[in-house]
């Protein structure tokens, strides 16, 4: 759910005021879709990112910056060539339409200024951005020809034309008269649809609210209205055309009882109250930048794969988990055998041969009334045979109930294993980290190499932490990470934390000869809590001990480890509180 072209005015007028005047530092391309703008301020540096994502397209100012690819891609490449040290004008918008124009000023042929526009269509599956000079596109990141689209190309060298529908009305501009007329004499069907045809820039959340707050059904129809409907029609829409007048915004997030987005404006959504939570902020790229947090639902390819890999694993171990407990429950016989082939010797002259069954003393029964005891017989086998048979079986039994509990024991720990590769995928946030996961598997024989040569990556990290008492924490949010922060980062005395009986991250509290205050223990510990399977749960134990007491057993796998000496504390994992202690490095 994107920004409709009147709230989107409020954007890029907050854009317009702290990014004019600013030098493009650096540019990035995480994915085919997203460019993210590194932009010198004097004061700061501010990072701008512009996504044509048809899903969600969007443009805003963000403080958690996309990762750099190693490899730049080719429009990537044309626009560090082109706009890269170039100035920033300014922002504008075309009329109220969901287009924004990011003028950015460089230095030409004969130190000549030469404009040139970043277009930036904000259109549902018709997002794009495109660069021209002169209105002649250079190159876009989504190139439109003869074959997609008859009506309008998106090609190098051609003149560049807005979209179609631009012939409707500007709310802002236009007398409300004359857009209530417009409305009334020229559409038919729904009022929301009307208010949609009727005026630039008007999404669906804007008309219902507009619907809404005249006091009119959400179905009401054009001709169906009365002279009164008008009238609250109009008020409607000066509380709207007021509040922008008069730049008194409050950007909103409406978000449903399932924690999906339902709304975004930079006006209260009276209508969406009674059924979803309103989240307010202090500017629209805080609004945005939450709103895609909730939006966010697709994974990286290399994360989805790796995840239905580990996930296809997890399910054919715990096939073969609840097999073997079958095979331990029919193990559980053995002595029965025993017991019937010693009660057969006991009594092989009482056993004629050609026999199916025989009813005999039990010599183990301790009940008077109840110490008889039926045994199936083999015909075709003496009583000797028969009661050999009875031992042979017993001795199998015995023997497999050993192997049984040293094969339920490893897969076990195997399904403990890829439940923490799980997690990690959860959290895989860079590319770096997906690889150490998909190394790791390599190594451990669960998929093959890549044949492809590959571009050298660097190892991702562990995530640093810093407590309000100024303490360091380090994360580990893989394997491979729980294994550096916990045996390579770590000093004997600091304190080490893991989510008790939980998959999970490694945390470590330096604390170096000091004695931690309970403030810092709970930091770290919710660190841990958050970085681990049960980071939606309310309630979560977490153990904490000095590293010293933490042991990883010869040959165990990657992240395993013991612990001793540990004390428990419980936490109910919130990601505000995550955000501030890492906002702090």
């Amino acid at each position: 759910m994107s920004l409709d072209g009147l709230s989107l005015s409020t954007l890029l007028g907050e854009l317009n005021t702290q990014i004019a005047g600013g030098r493009i530092d650096k540019i990035f391309q995480p994915d085919k879709y997203t460019l993210a703008i590194w932009i010198r301020q004097p004061t700061q540096n501010l990072c701008l990112l512009i996504s044509s994502n048809p899903e969600h397209p969007r443009i805003h100012l963000t403080n958690t910056a996309p990762e750099n690819p190693t490899t730049p891609t080719a429009f990537c490449m044309l626009l560090r060539k082109h706009i890269e040290d170039g100035r920033i004008a300014q922002i504008d918008q075309h009329s109220l339409d969901r287009i924004a124009l990011l003028s950015i000023d460089t230095l030409g042929a004969g130190g000549l200024i030469v404009t040139k526009c970043l277009t930036i269509e904000l259109m549902g599956k018709h997002s794009n951005i495109i660069l021209t000079q002169d209105n002649i596109i250079i190159d876009a990141i989504k190139r439109i020809g003869i074959n997609t689209s008859r009506h309008r190309q998106i090609l190098p060298k051609m003149e560049y034309t807005f979209p179609p529908g631009q012939m409707r009305l500007n709310l802002l501009t236009t007398p409300i008269t004359d857009f209530i007329n417009t409305l009334t004499t020229n559409h038919t069907g729904l009022v929301t649809k009307a208010i949609i045809n009727t005026g630039i820039g008007i999404g669906p959340i804007t008309a219902r609210e507009l619907v809404w707050r005249a006091g009119l059904p959400a179905d009401i129809l054009v001709d169906d209205l009365d002279n009164g409907d008008i009238i609250a029609l109009r008020e409607a829409l000066e509380s709207i055309v007021t509040q922008f007048n008069s730049d008194l915004y409050f950007p909103s997030v409406m978000v449903g009882a399932d924690n999906r987005l339902s709304g975004i404006a930079s006006f209260s959504l009276e209508h969406l109250m009674q059924k979803c939570t309103e989240h307010q902020f202090s500017t629209m790229s805080e609004a945005i930048q939450f709103a895609d947090s909730l939006s966010r639902t697709q994974r990286l390819p290399e994360q989805a794969l790796l995840l239905k890999l580990v996930l296809d694993e997890m399910g054919r171990l715990i096939r073969k988990q609840g097999i073997l407990t079958q095979e331990q429950a029919d193990a559980t016989a053995a002595d029965d055998f025993r017991e019937y082939a010693d009660i057969l010797m006991a009594n092989l002259n009482n056993i004629s041969c050609g026999s199916n069954k025989i009813i005999l003393p039990n010599l183990y029964s301790n009940s008077p009334d109840d110490n008889l005891l039926t045994i199936d017989l083999d015909p075709r086998l003496s009583p000797v045979e028969n009661a050999r048979s009875y031992y042979t079986k017993y001795n199998k039994l015995k023997r497999a109930q050993e192997s049984l509990r040293e094969q339920l024991s490893q897969c076990a720990q195997d399904i403990a294993y890829f439940d923490s590769i799980v997690v990690a995928l959860e959290h895989a946030t860079l590319a770096a980290e997906l690889l150490d996961i998909r190394l790791e598997l390599i190594n451990a024989g669960y998929i093959k190499p890549l044949n492809k040569r590959r571009i050298p990556t660097p190892p991702s990290m562990p995530l640093t932490a810093i407590t309000p008492e100024g303490l360091t924490i380090l994360v580990g949010k893989n394997n491979r990470q729980n294994d550096i922060v916990t045996f390579k980062q770590a000093q004997p005395n600091d304190i080490w934390f893991h989510a008790k009986d939980i998959p999970g991250s490694h945390v470590i509290l330096r604390i170096g000869s000091q004695d931690p205050l309970p403030s810092a223990i709970e930091s770290a510990a919710h660190l841990a809590a958050y970085y681990s399977k049960a980071s939606q749960s309310t309630k979560v134990p977490v153990d904490y001990t000095r590293r010293r007491y933490v042991k990883k057993p010869s040959g165990s796998k990657p992240g395993f480890v013991i612990y001793d000496h540990q004390q428990t504390i419980y936490i109910a994992p919130d990601k505000n509180t995550v955000d501030s202690l890492l906002k702090k490095c």
